[in-house]
């Protein structure tokens, strides 16, 4: 592993064991693949553009188990999967990656990138701060059961609260001045 990725995943795990995802509860791949999610939710200024391809990270999480090579379910353009394992996104556990792209024109409109449904379980302010500083839409009081029983994935979902930061071409072009 290179130096930098070495760093980032060490930088990582301590900002994980801040926000209380204690170190046992999850496995240290799981560690590696959130920095790679990480990337593909944030945004490059200078570019306009997401910081890496969500597919690949996507990709990564399949091969390790977390996800299934098939979507849980694939409406319009978006792919949701539902995790298999317990994994976490910035110190909250990870419930669901989304992800939306057009293979094939089924009208209109298709807004390219990623999004993730956490379990709120602490504190969300970097779940805040992240969704500020990478143009991205952070809906707090999110309706996972709702969303999903629309998709008839409702019942594989745990009891409690919920949030989804969707990190798409529209959400940045939102947050543009």
């Amino acid at each position: 592993m290179y130096p930098f990725r070495r760093r980032f995943v060490f930088g990582l795990s301590l900002i994980l064991a801040a926000y209380g995802a204690a170190a046992t509860e999850i496995a240290p791949e799981a560690v590696r693949l959130e920095a790679g999610l990480i990337a593909a939710l944030r945004y490059d200024a200078k570019t306009g553009e997401r910081a890496a391809p969500s597919g690949p990270a996507i990709q990564a999480y399949i091969r390790a188990g977390y996800l299934t090579a098939k979507p849980t379910v694939r409406a319009d353009y978006t792919d949701y999967r539902l995790l298999d394992k317990p994994a976490t996104l910035l110190g909250l556990p990870l419930v669901a990656i989304e992800e939306e792209y057009m293979t094939q024109y089924l009208g209109c409109c298709v807004s390219e990138g990623a999004g993730a449904t956490v379990r709120v379980s602490g504190d969300i302010a970097p779940l805040v701060e992240f969704a500020k500083r990478n143009a991205c839409h952070l809906e707090r009081d999110y309706d996972a059961a709702g969303e999903f029983r629309n998709y008839g994935i409702a019942g594989k979902l745990p009891a409690g609260r919920y949030a989804n930061l969707s990190c798409r071409a529209r959400d940045a072009d939102r947050a543009e001045p």
